[in-house]
């Protein structure tokens, strides 16, 4: 047997579906060979979640934010015990390398985020205590909360909202993508060594799971990270029932990089903030607006760092891209640039996929002398494909920045730390990182502005949103 399915075999076999039950194959996107069977679970299924979650979950709550967070650390050390067989599992059913950031990475944030979110503290809130009026605001548990997960960061997402959801005392039923179920179905198992029976249960199931979680009775909060066209979706199916709402949902982040930045000096920072994932993360740099002064020359320092980074089979250790995780996704990217080359923008990398090779690669492409109302512009890529807009006043490059419905996250680069933050300020965005871009950090609250969602993540603001306010008065 190969040896790479010798080293992931005990997990998968642990959650391969039972003799009879639905299943669905799934295969390597780098190389399109079979990596596992998942179980494809229904509505039966779901109902038998939320029963065991529902009995799990008021002995959760009463434990208390201690026995909670122990309980947290516990998990993070059980994914570290298993941190290599679940980054292979992730590599290859994601197609993300193992190395740079990527599925070992992913695997060490799951750990992390655990961590972050057992220590992070979340004490009552005396608001007034003057002699006649006393109130104290505290977060009580929600109950039950729906965990709806992507394809791209599939075990890093799920713990951002698995991890906060049970510090506050809640039960949660997680429905991973249909693209990457196993991943989501390896790490809640490590997960659920540390934890009761029933408190964390996968339901991998297709869309009309998803659809279900969003309208049933007993759920009171869902987390979703995907697309801005079903985070409405949710919205409307989540109305009846009035949940509590956290959206992470589609961006087109913006870099702005003014005239007395070094091309130099930021062209790694500029790769890594378009193309980590192979540019398939919501909170990437997806267009990038440099003022004309520096124009040529930055277009040239990021087309050299960016030649020298190896794609290829995320198992092979040299590297650090990917290919796309699917067939739909590679062919946005191709149409996205086959329509700038078209309309005579400048290729400066890239842009000529291989076709002949198995995988969805699409190569590292970048793209330049392009109109700011391109498609590759004005929609959300989700790929390696980083268009360059010249601009000649800041005034300008706002404007453009702001001009999209979305505003998850954005960046400036400058090196005047202070002028860069004042050009944040007037940025339409969630997130403006400085001289950086998509660093997230457990410690520091993350959400989107405009069309790119609502709710916060991360921190004691990410745990106040997987709670009920309550105020007691007197």
């Amino acid at each position: 047997m190969d040896t790479t399915l010798q080293q992931t075999d005990s997990l998968l076999d642990a959650i391969a579906p039972a003799p009879g039950e639905p299943r669905r194959e799934i295969l390597d996107p780098a190389t399109g060979e079979l990596v596992g069977l998942a179980p494809v679970h229904g509505l039966a299924e779901l109902e038998a979640a939320v029963a065991a979650a529902k009995a799990a979950q008021p002995a959760w709550a009463a434990a208390g934010h201690e026995a909670r967070s122990a309980a947290l650390n516990a998990a993070a050390e059980a994914v570290e015990a298993d941190a290599e067989e679940l980054a292979r599992i992730l590599s290859r059913e994601q197609g993300k390398p193992l190395n740079g950031p990527n599925a070992r990475f992913e695997v060490g944030a799951c750990a992390a985020w655990l961590r972050a979110a057992a220590a992070t503290p979340l004490e009552p809130e005396t608001l007034v205590d003057d002699g006649q009026t006393r109130a104290v605001l505290h977060y009580r548990p929600i109950g039950l909360v729906g965990a709806i997960g992507p394809w791209n960061w599939p075990m890093m997402i799920t713990v951002w909202q698995i991890a906060p959801a049970l510090r506050m005392g809640n039960a949660v039923v997680v429905k991973p993508s249909e693209y990457t179920p196993l991943s989501v179905l390896a790490l809640v198992r490590v997960i659920n060594g540390a934890l009761p029976e029933g408190l964390v249960s996968v339901v991998s199931g297709d869309r009309e799971v998803g659809a279900a979680i969003t309208t049933h009775p007993a759920i009171g909060k869902v987390m979703f990270t995907g697309s801005t066209a079903t985070g409405k979706a949710i919205i409307r199916s989540s109305a009846d029932t009035v949940k509590r709402l956290t959206l992470e949902l589609g961006g087109n982040d913006a870099g702005i990089v003014l005239p007395d930045a070094d091309p130099q000096a930021i062209a790694e920072g500029l790769f890594w903030g378009a193309f980590i994932n192979t540019g398939q993360t919501c909170a990437a740099l997806k267009r990038l607006y440099v003022h004309a002064d520096i124009y040529e020359s930055v277009c040239e320092a990021l087309s050299e760092y960016a030649a020298q980074v190896p794609m290829g089979v995320g198992l092979e250790e040299q590297n650090v891209l990917g290919p796309l995780q699917n067939k739909a996704q590679y062919e946005i990217v191709a149409g996205l640039v086959e329509a700038a080359k078209a309309s005579g923008a400048r290729v400066l990398l890239g842009g000529n996929p291989d076709e002949t090779q198995p995988g969805f690669f699409y190569p590292t492409t970048l793209v330049a002398d392009i109109d700011n109302e391109n498609p590759l512009v004005a929609q959300e890529q989700f790929g390696p494909a980083l268009p360059i807009i010249k601009y000649s006043t800041v005034d300008e490059a706002v404007q453009m920045a702001n001009a999209l419905e979305v505003g998850l996250g954005a960046s400036v680069w400058s090196a005047d730390a202070e002028k860069a933050r004042e050009v944040a300020a007037r940025i339409e965005a969630g997130t403006v990182w400085i001289n950086a871009h998509g660093a997230v950090d457990p410690r520091v609250p993350f959400g989107g502005a405009k069309q790119s969602g609502y709710g916060l993540e991360f921190g004691a603001e990410g745990l106040k949103h997987l709670g009920q306010p309550q105020i007691i008065n007197g």
